[in-house]
Parts: C-alpha cells; sequence; structure tokens
C-alpha cells in the first residue's frame, strides 16, 4: 500500500477514537502467514517497515517486518533454537528469553513507534510463535489489545511445501513433528487470549484452503471476532486491490500424509491433531473440550519424542563423531603442509627419493599423475 493510501485509511478511521491493537499472524511457515497478513495490509492495516522483500518462494510477498524476523533470529541462536525444532523442550529455551526485561523493553519500544503510523499493526513471521508471551506483554505495555489469527493448512502440503521451497534435507519425519511441536505449543501460548481479560483480546483460527476460495467471508468474519476497524470499515478500492492479490494457484503444494511415509505413530499423531485443530476454525469450534484433547495430544507427542530421543542416543554420538571427523579432516586441510614451509630452493636441492620417503612417511604419498 502506497504512503498516500495508507494515510487515507487512517484518516477514515479516525485514530483518535480507535484503540490500538496488534494482530499477531501465528502458524508454521509455509501455511498462508504471507497471505493472510498480505491481505490485512492492503485492507489498510499497517505492517511495519521495511519488510522482507519477496521471492520465488513467495512472489506476492511476506508480510513480515524486517526487524521483527532479525531480533529473532538473534534470540533462537542464542537459545540454540532452530525455526522448526521438533523438540518440546525448546520451549523452555525461548522462554527464557520471553521472560527478559530488557527483550521486552525492546519489543515494547519498537511497537511503540510504529503505533505513530497506524493504530492497528499486524505482526507476522514464521519465528513469531515462539516468543508468544513476550510480545503479548510488549503490545500490552504500549496501551494495544493483542489479537492473534493462527492459519491452518493440512501438515502434509505443509512438509510439501517447505521440501520444495526451502530444501529441506531433514525428512518428512522431522517436519511432520516439528508442525505438531509448533502448531500444539502455538494453541496453548494463545489460549490465554479467551479469558476475557486484559491479557487478551481474543483469536481466530484461519484455514488456509477458505482464505484462497473465499477471502472476503474468511476476513470478515476474523474483523469482527477479532474487532479489527482496519477490516471492519474496509473500502471498495481496498477489496478490488485484494481480489488482484488473492491468486488460487498460490496453493501449489498438494500432497498428502500418506505421500510422506511417517512412522505409524507419529502419523496417527499428526492426523489426529490436524483433526481438532481445523475443527477450531469452524464457527463456535473453540470448545474447551477441543482444549482437553489437544492437551492430551500434546503430552502424546512429548511422550513419543522423549521415547524416540532415549533410545537414539547412538545415533547422536555417531553423527558427533562423524562431525568431529569432518572437521579435523578440514582442519587437516586447511593447513599448510611440510613442502609449503621450506623455501624452493632448498626443496630443489632434495633429491626427488628422499622427497618421496618423507611422504611415505607423512601418510601423503601421491597418486599417479598429481604433481
Amino acid at each position: 500500500m502506497t504512503g498516500e493510501a495508507r494515510a487515507r485509511a487512517i484518516d477514515e478511521l479516525n485514530p483518535e477514537g480507535v484503540p490500538r491493537k496488534v494482530l499477531f499472524v501465528a502458524g508454521a511457515g509455509r501455511s498462508g502467514t504471507s497471505t493472510l497478513a498480505g491481505i490485512l495490509s492492503l485492507l489498510g492495516m499497517h505492517v511495519p517497515q521495511p519488510e522482507v522483500e519477496a521471492d520465488a518462494s513467495n512472489p506476492k510477498g511476506f508480510g513480515e517486518p524486517r526487524w521483527a524476523v532479525d531480533v529473532h533470529d538473534e534470540w533462537l541462536r542464542e537459545a540454540g533454537v532452530q525455526v522448526s525444532d521438533s523438540r518440546p523442550a525448546a520451549w523452555f529455551e525461548t522462554g527464557r528469553i520471553s521472560s527478559r526485561e530488557p527483550a521486552r523493553i525492546r519489543v515494547s519500544d519498537w511497537l511503540e513507534t510504529h503505533f505513530a503510523e497506524h493504530p492497528e499493526l499486524v505482526v507476522k513471521d514464521p519465528r513469531l510463535s515462539w516468543f508468544l508471551g513476550l510480545w503479548r506483554v510488549a503490545a500490552i505495555r504500549t496501551g494495544a489489545t493483542p489479537v492473534f489469527a493462527t492459519m491452518l493448512r493440512p501438515p502434509a502440503e505443509v512438509v510439501g511445501s517447505k521440501q520444495k521451497y526451502y530444501a529441506n534435507k531433514l525428512g518428512s519425519a522431522h517436519l511432520a513433528a516439528s508442525w505438531l511441536n509448533m502448531l500444539l505449543h502455538t494453541e496453548k501460548a494463545t489460549r490465554e487470549s479467551l479469558s476475557g481479560s486484559h491479557v487478551g483480546g481474543g483469536r481466530v483460527f484461519v484455514r488456509y484452503e477458505d482464505l484462497l476460495s473465499d477471502w472476503v467471508r474468511t476476513t470478515t468474519a476474523l474483523g469482527r471476532h477479532l474487532d479489527v476497524q482496519s477490516v471492519i470499515h474496509t473500502r471498495s478500492d481496498q477489496i478490488r486491490e485484494v481480489h488482484r492479490f488473492i491468486d488460487p494457484s498460490l496453493r501449489r503444494v498438494t500432497t498428502t500424509l500418506d505421500d510422506l511415509s511417517l512412522p505409524p505413530r507419529l502419523h496417527e499423531l499428526v492426523a489426529e491433531t490436524w483433526s481438532v485443530l481445523d475443527g477450531l476454525a469452524d464457527e463456535g469450534g473453540d470448545t474447551p473440550q477441543a482444549h482437553v484433547t489437544l492437551d492430551q495430544l500434546r503430552d502424546a507427542y512429548t511422550s513419543l519424542y522423549e521415547e524416540s530421543e532415549a533410545i537414539s542416543k547412538s545415533s547422536v554420538v555417531a553423527a558427533r563423531v562423524a562431525q568431529a571427523r569432518e572437521d579435523a579432516a578440514a582442519a587437516r586441510d586447511e593447513r599448510p603442509g611440510l613442502a609449503e614451509l621450506v623455501p624452493h630452493e632448498v626443496r630443489a636441492k632434495i633429491p626427488p627419493s628422499v622427497r618421496r620417503g618423507v611422504r611415505r612417511a607423512l601418510g601423503r604419498e601421491r597418486t599417479p599423475g598429481q604433481p
């Protein structure tokens, strides 16, 4: 959206009368989070600038604030956590960072500068779920209401899309497990917004398929449920912009769960979790009974992971040994050889038979044809 168009939207919203709000778009990467953030931006919400630039994997743009991506990468490195980490324990590592006062101040100060642009912000990044508690606190400190939209896309499609566009080498089982870990904990982290207290103003779950097939109905329901004024009071020209933005062919991967050949128990947990999460997107589907089932599934996944981790210690040790050997070999290759330390005029005076003997003693014999 151009600066002029954004200014018109702010004027029509009467920002003095519109309360501050931050809509956090959460969910696994490749689940449609960029599409939702792009729609909300075109409808008048403000994506803090600058944004991450579009590329071949997301030709329509990511809708991600560059600052948020960079600070998340910084914190994940510090915590020793991957973006698609399948370890349930990884949440404790990122939780330690989320509880730090300097980190909360840093985020609230950043949000404050962008409220000068617009009273309703949208923040999206696949790394966001790891730090939702931090962002919630920071938003509240600025006087804003935090609300949450979690994107839902069939897990097999998420896995297939990551393998296609991110050249992921960790395998479908790891990616399916990381999807489970991310979605089960994201649901738990956003559940607090249903309490009706000051800590949250609600949450919605949005199917990627619904967004592509009928974005008007889907985003209208989102706007009303979360009381997002930019969506409720959108203009006809903004609606036309979104129609041009939406492309059903964006759903370019249609892998099924059976295509992934997952271990049986992991397959079962993924299928069961998807069934319950998918129901949360139905009107009236975000129920206490669904929450109980999701808690049970999260416990079941944690148990499965701990069992798998306990019996795979040998693989971990073997991987570490192999890595140590690779590092040692690389160090040897980078270290200058004995011949390189001897001046050329001195080497030239050493008889060839003596040089060959030295190479044999050092285990550096040359193959035929090698100089």
